[in-house]
């Protein structure tokens, strides 16, 4: 048994870590849930711990930052810096730091295993007048990047607990409730590629709440009554995410929580605010005659982030100077300097990001152009409070209290704005928070109260997959010029299906080709909470969202030749990890241990498959 279970929140912005020691449970005390300060380059030559993993990762030139300035206790002279160096020292060197790779693991429009980050990187020539030539410079996949993060997180672990490995504790590592199937399984692989192989996915919303638990201890069942619905609200850096953890009667009197409602996966949060506020300072500059550079830009972002962050505090500063160094005299030849106030900022967000809208409310929809960048899929609409008006709308929900998560929501101000929408949607005043969680540390100490309630030390919520998962099943037709066959889809995983249990589908007429590289459609609906495993459905007409398709060549084995379509039944699993697995099992090899048995797992296409 692990020593240690350890919750590692995977944060967009921000990594954190938590652990509970499980031999002071065999003693009979109480879980002690404590933060783990992570170790990292704070500045050149300066190591310290810190409460969180700032989630930038830095891959200097040897001419830019001497690797010295990044040596940490367990590395003299790394090629490369992770944490609070990488963000600040990444403000100078936009172009060398890779930073929302959560985004882009979730990013379906892409190849999350090629070496893309930094985003451009590649494309930004350097402004040193000694290197002043196009410069590749080091770039990795989006799963590598949050491979390196878990790797960091690991050795600093191990510096503190040498007797302890990470690799040999249960670690929690939480994802937005929101991930595809395939940025959960791709999670897992930089997890693997970490050496993590102990690893189990919880969502974040879930762990959010977990916290919330572990610090009400028995007093939330005075606080929740049955038929109170709490909204999870998770503004992030780079994503937004809604849930809902209702609290029902378990026909004994004793309340029992479920996670009811999941909504879509929202790139909109922080990175939004940052850019909208440079824009702003953009326009201040160009009033006074300058110009930026794309490297200025960049940094400017970097320097609008930490100008909202103060801005937005509990106590704000009246304004925050913005400085821009200069970087070339083809440019501009000093340092560029404005300011952002706190009428600015507060007028700005909560207008911009969190206006009033009515309870039927929509994102606003637009067109776009025939061509554009293969950059993060932002959300179209900014305002965060549409967003939530058409989540609660879709699930008929009116929450009875909100539980805040999300680097965003530390602002009061911002949190005020939410709960007075929500209530004015539901009739009310205002909403009540649920509080008493630290929001930087929630994740990560709410994933090992999970951990504990594996091991039967807690509350679970009950909630299994957060979506209906179905698979594309090719109709039988007679062939038509300039047309496909219709496609159905076939549900092998409802709403729900809960971790660790699996289901044999209806027997159906299926076959499947072997010998050769098929495509598998897959779908998903966070809506059709009534399909059960086997329904058939028209995807376009039941509105499920096409996932990304998999690409495999399952082997023809016995008399089975190539091109061959045998007939196969279905079993899927929800495995404890949180991935969902499907089996397709010959109907000649029924009951043989593998056989005439073909998994199917998510994964995406390599560039030699393109």
């Amino acid at each position: 048994m692990a020593r240690f279970i350890v919750g590692i929140d995977l944060g967009t912005t921000n990594c954190a870590v938590a652990a509970v020691d499980t031999a002071a449970l065999e003693q009979g005390g109480p879980p002690r849930i404590e933060p783990f300060a992570v170790t990292q380059a704070v500045a050149a030559g300066v190591v310290q711990s810190k409460a969180t993993l700032p989630s930038f990762l830095l891959l200097p030139s040897e001419h830019e930052v001497a690797a010295r300035e990044m040596s940490l206790p367990w590395v003299d002279e790394p090629s490369h810096t992770v944490g609070l160096f990488a963000r600040e020292r990444g403000a100078e060197l936009p172009h060398r730091v890779i930073s929302s790779a959560k985004s882009w693991l979730s990013h379906p429009g892409i190849d999350r295993t090629a070496a893309l980050l930094p985003w451009r990187g590649a494309q930004v020539q350097s402004t040193d007048a000694e290197f002043d030539q196009p410069d590749e410079g080091a770039r990795l996949s989006p799963v590598e990047a949050s491979s390196m993060y878990l790797s960091h997180i690991r050795d600093a672990w191990n510096h503190a607990h040498p007797d302890a490995p990470l690799e040999e504790q249960d670690v929690l590592v939480t994802v937005p409730a929101s991930f595809d199937a395939v940025a959960k399984e791709l999670t897992m692989v930089a997890a693997r590629q970490a050496g993590l192989e102990n690893v189990t996915l919880l969502e974040e919303p879930q762990a959010a709440f977990y916290a919330w638990l572990a610090h009400s201890q028995d007093a939330w069942r005075q606080r929740l009554k049955p038929n109170d619905s709490v909204l999870v609200c998770d503004v992030g850096g780079g994503t937004t995410d809604f849930s809902i953890i209702k609290a029902n009667d378990d026909g004994t009197g004793n309340l029992a929580l479920e996670r009811v409602a999941v909504g879509d996966h929202i790139l909109l949060g922080g990175d939004n605010m940052d850019l909208a506020l440079a824009h702003l300072c953009m326009q201040q500059l160009g009033e006074a005659g300058a110009k930026l550079s794309p490297m200025q830009h960049r940094a400017l972002v970097f320097a609008c982030r930490r100008a909202k962050e103060q801005l937005l505090s509990s106590q704000p500063p009246p304004s925050v100077p913005i400085t821009i160094l200069g970087r070339s005299t083809k440019l501009i030849g000093g340092t560029l300097r404005t300011e952002l106030t706190q009428e600015q900022v507060h007028h700005f967000v909560l207008e911009g990001f969190f206006p009033f809208v009515p309870a039927d409310a929509r994102p606003l929809k637009r067109r776009g152009a025939g061509l554009r960048e293969l950059g993060l899929p932002y959300a179209n609409d900014a305002a965060v409070t549409r967003h939530l008006a058409e989540f609660l709308s879709r699930h008929g929900q009116r929450p009875s209290a909100v539980l805040f998560n999300g680097g965003v929501m530390q602002s009061p101000l911002l949190r005020d704005r939410v709960t007075q929408a929500v209530g004015l949607w539901a009739g009310r005043n205002d909403t009540p928070i649920l509080t008493g969680t630290d929001l930087d540390m929630a994740v990560a100490l709410g994933a090992v109260y999970y951990g504990l309630v594996r091991q039967g030390r807690g509350i679970r919520i009950r909630g299994g997959t957060a979506r209906a998962y179905y698979i594309g099943i090719e109709s039988a037709r007679p062939a038509i010029p300039g047309f496909p066959p219709p496609i159905k889809a076939l549900c092998v995983a409802p709403f729900g299906m809960e971790e660790g249990t699996a289901v044999k589908l209806p027997e159906e007429d299926l076959g499947l080709v072997v010998g050769e590289t098929a495509e598998f459609r897959f779908f998903a609906s966070s809506e059709r909470k009534q399909d059960v495993a086997g329904t058939l459905v028209d995807p376009e007409q039941a509105e499920l969202v096409e996932l990304a398709p998999v690409h495999t060549l399952l082997p023809a084995s016995g008399d089975a030749h190539t091109g061959d379509a045998i007939p196969v039944a279905l079993e899927s699993r929800v495995t404890e990890l949180g991935t969902l697995e499907l089996w397709c099992v010959s109907r000649d090899a029924m009951g043989a241990h593998n056989e005439g048995r073909w998994k199917l797992e998510y994964s995406v296409r390599h560039k030699e498959d393109r």
